[in-house]
């Protein structure tokens, strides 16, 4: 158990270091350098900066110590602590970065792309790992005690827009609040592709006549997949007619077209994708971290 515990914090904190150097990476040599806030409290540090020339990260740190109090009340210790070190760190080397000037990209569409992702990827390993950077994120889990009828993700872009435009309105750089809108878009796709991975798997819906000799070509054919019927019924006419639910990799959707279309042309055929699938033949929900 010890030796558990161990490795699992090992990793933990391990992945939170590695995506705040990340982070700060993506902020302080692609970001900041063109004007691109990124939201938040780091965005209202970045806005402290200008005005007044105080270090970002001791800033955001600032910031951040009394959103921390607050909030150990409501979260615990276990994710506040976490979430401690990674504002600490992130922070930190955000200054840290700023003592070695290296001219990366003036350009502002490439710096809010490649830097929107970079900034991303590091704010979502330290998410997969259940810590935060502090900020927004707190102050959204707050938030939503009060208003659960909005979800985190529409809270968060509400917050992160109102931040952006005062620091269009207040500096007078309405561009660089444009490409920090599409820096920030970027961003929320890395975090989301560092969370829940690539769509490699699909999930398939057929509703077809034919659906016990689909199901048997299914899982007996070349595709080896497992079938769940569903019992449906057509809103129009009545009818009855059993729904072939289905997981398939992406490599074999091709060739689950190709057999629908041999058994039955007539066959309703709709493909979603799946970001996540654990189970046979798939990624075993015992080996997540």
């Amino acid at each position: 158990m010890k030796t558990s515990k161990i490795r699992h914090y090992l990793f933990q904190y391990g992945m939170i270091l590695l995506g705040s150097v990340i982070y700060a990476f993506g902020f302080q040599y692609f970001l900041y350098p063109n004007n691109i806030t990124s939201g938040g409290v780091v965005g209202t540090a970045m806005i402290i900066n200008q005005l007044a020339d105080l270090p970002v990260g001791l800033m955001t740190i600032v910031i951040n110590v009394p959103l921390f109090a607050i909030a150990w009340r409501h979260f615990g210790p276990g994710f506040l602590i976490s979430s401690l070190v990674g504002m600490g760190l992130s922070s930190a080397l955000v200054d840290v970065f700023a003592l070695f000037s290296i001219p990366v990209t003036d350009d502002p569409m490439l710096a809010a792309v490649i830097g929107g992702s970079i900034k991303g990827l590091g704010l979502g390993l330290v998410y997969f790992v259940g810590a935060t950077t502090g900020g927004i994120d707190i102050v959204i889990k707050l938030l939503r005690q009060k208003f659960s009828t909005i979800n985190f993700g529409t809270m968060m872009l509400m917050l992160d827009a109102v931040i952006i435009g005062a620091y269009a309105l207040i500096l007078g750089r309405y561009e660089s609040a444009m490409y920090s809108l599409i820096a920030m878009y970027v961003s929320t796709k890395m975090i989301d592709l560092a969370l829940y991975g690539v769509d490699n798997a699909c999930l398939c819906y057929i509703i077809s006549e034919k659906s016990g000799e689909l199901s048997r070509d299914i899982v007996s054919g070349k595709l080896h997949r497992g079938v769940t019927l569903l019992e449906g019924t057509g809103a129009y006419s009545g009818n009855h007619r059993d729904v072939i639910m289905c997981v398939v990799t992406r490599p074999q959707i091709g060739e689950l077209k190709r057999l629908v279309k041999s058994v039955d042309e007539r066959a309703f055929f709709i493909v979603t994708n799946a970001k996540n699938v654990f189970g046979n033949g798939f990624e075993s929900i015992s080996e997540v971290k």
